[in-house]
């Protein structure tokens, strides 16, 4: 086996595990470009709605989009920042706590315009600035009410859904395809012959493999634990093909007590092994890279294909791919991803997940 390899020498943040309440994580980029959105649509309905003239329509939106952004974009600082102090209210509470912010910084930012605006002549606007205020804190409360309970929904259809396809990814996530057991079984009858120490030690591997898959879908494990995984799986597929499967490790300065979900790793080689390296007659190479960049954990695996006439029709195991995607998706919600190509005359799978990440 050919291995190069770099162990971290730095500590990062634990991540928080699990989301606790149904207000979204309004530190991430895609919330906060969201709210730009979502408010800026806002601010082209509501100047369609006060302006008269279509001639006059956009010195009124900048006036409005103003407000409008202000209100958003302070309000999910202020949400991102007491985040933690949210977690623990739980939903009610948390709930009615954004709302409070909500109407808080609408309050605030209307004072503020009418503060900065005092020596203009607003004439799409009221003149009088305590009703230009409770107009900004009557729409504030009816977006703010609309939005919670939309996010309420959809927090309890993610639950329901989750609560369906736990058994669904339960089965998938401890699924191990039988014949790397019928495999292994024969890899440790002939060592047992020949090498009875060796036989042993793919004995170990083997039911490390097996408690894993078998333990909880739901905790998550560590990077680290997952690399050590990889290793005893294709150290057993080392045992069975011998010289036909080279290896090369090119992992560089990664966290490895980030927190990932278990058994993510090593479906990935099984169909870098299955599909790339058994069929060919000569065997092929599996590269495994790694690299930490910008918050976010890089993982690269690359095989080698057999030749044309060299490939059976095994179909490819898309529901192992789907449930890992689905398993990343429970976790970092759009955050991580899964990506397939061809390199060169290669396949390559890309697995990037967030580190740290907070719910």
């Amino acid at each position: 086996m050919q291995q190069s390899e770099t162990q971290p020498d730095r500590k990062r943040p634990s991540d928080s595990d699990g989301r606790v309440i149904f207000i979204p994580n309004l530190c991430a980029m895609r919330a906060v470009f969201a709210v730009v959105v979502i408010g800026e649509l806002l601010a082209i309905l509501l100047s369609l709605a006060v302006t008269e003239r279509l001639s006059g329509f956009f010195s009124v939106l900048s006036l409005i989009s103003l407000l409008v952004q202000w209100v958003g974009l302070s309000t999910a600082v202020l949400i991102c920042l007491l985040r933690p102090h949210l977690n623990r209210l739980g939903n009610w509470w948390a709930g009615m706590s954004v709302f409070l912010i909500l109407l808080g910084m609408a309050w605030l930012v209307s004072h503020l315009i009418v503060w900065m605006n005092s020596s203009m002549q607003l004439a799409m606007l009221p003149h009088n600035h305590a009703d230009l205020i409770w107009r900004t804190l009557g729409i504030s409360a009816i977006v703010g009410v609309l939005v919670l309970h939309y996010l309420y929904l959809q927090y309890l259809w993610r639950r329901q859904e989750e609560a369906e396809n736990s058994a669904r990814l339960q089965a998938l996530y401890s699924r191990i395809r039988p014949h790397f057991l019928f495999n292994s079984m024969n890899t440790i009858a002939s060592l047992t012959r020949s090498d009875p120490a060796m036989a042993e030690e793919v004995v170990e591997d083997l039911a490390d493999l097996f408690r894993v898959s078998l333990g909880d879908a739901s905790q998550l494990s560590s990077l680290g634990k997952e690399l050590d995984l990889a290793r005893q799986y294709l150290s057993i597929e080392h045992y069975r093909l011998g010289e036909r499967l080279k290896l090369v490790w090119d992992l560089n300065d990664l966290p490895e007590q980030a927190k990932i979900p278990p058994m993510i790793i090593q479906p990935l080689l099984e169909n870098a092994v299955y599909h790339g390296i058994e069929p060919a007659a000569k065997g092929g190479t599996i590269t495994i890279t790694g690299r930490y960049r910008r918050n976010r954990i890089n993982l690269s695996i690359r095989n080698t294909l057999p030749e044309a006439d060299e490939r059976s029709h095994r179909e490819g195991n898309r529901l192992a791919m789907e449930n890992i995607r689905a398993r990343l998706a429970g976790v970092y919600d759009l955050e991580a991803s899964l990506t397939e190509s061809n390199i060169d005359g290669e396949h390559q799978v890309r697995l990037a997940i967030p580190h740290p990440w907070w719910e």
